[in-house]
């Protein structure tokens, strides 16, 4: 069975500015200090649960319900999946490939995100991340062990090289999303991935011949 797995931010949808800002009206005013992209950026990795605990470790369950009331508050500034989405989605549903979401975000923000994008209802399996550290190889591995497809029938598609990375840990195919505004190419194309697309279109035509189409 082919099976294609997405990575949500910056993949699916423009969610990283929205990150950011929640992110950042958690936590400062409790926090009583500015936060730096590159000071939350450093914390990415775990869950959110994970990011507020490394930010603010002495407030964190405070600052995780004040993360995920402003993540859903501010989300209206990103109503939408990127163009083109929801039909890759509808296609690979068509074709009866196995598709899944893998994120490194927590299950409350992911599912968020979801409804809002309205795509609840387009994935076999959700695996997100957790307040540890990242975990996304472990989460590919869990797909492959609950759906037994051949490793070289299951693509990832995500838009950090640390994606890159966890998918060679797998042994499984990478598309590297390289469409959203807040992707680094340069960083992408030195990880070398299987495939890097710079827009959605060649990506959609690509997959059609993934698919056999």
């Amino acid at each position: 069975m082919k099976t294609v797995l997405f990575d949500l931010d910056g993949t699916l949808g423009d969610t990283l500015p929205l990150c950011m800002a929640a992110f950042r009206e958690a936590i400062e005013p409790l926090a009583g200090r500015r936060l730096s992209d590159e000071q939350i950026v450093a914390a990415f990795g775990p869950s959110e649960e994970g990011t507020v605990a490394m930010l603010l470790p002495d407030r964190k369950d405070e600052a995780l319900l004040r993360y995920l009331e402003r993540y859903e508050a501010l989300h209206g500034c990103c109503p939408e999946p990127f163009p083109g989405v929801r039909e890759i989605l509808d296609y690979l549903k068509s074709r009866r490939v196995c598709v899944g979401l893998v994120t490194g975000k927590g299950p409350r923000s992911a599912a968020m995100t979801l409804a809002r994008f309205g795509l609840g209802d387009c994935f076999d399996v959700v695996k997100t991340g957790e307040a540890s550290g990242p975990v996304k190889d472990r989460r590919i591995e869990e797909v492959i062990a609950e759906f037994s497809p051949p490793r070289e029938d299951v693509l990832y598609v995500g838009d950090s090289p640390s994606d890159v990375t966890a998918c060679r840990q797998c042994g499984i195919r990478i598309a590297a999303a390289a469409w959203s505004p807040t992707a680094d190419v340069e960083a992408l194309r030195a990880m070398r991935p299987d495939h890097l697309f710079t827009s959605i279109p060649p990506f959609f035509a690509f997959l059609k011949s993934f698919c056999g189409d």
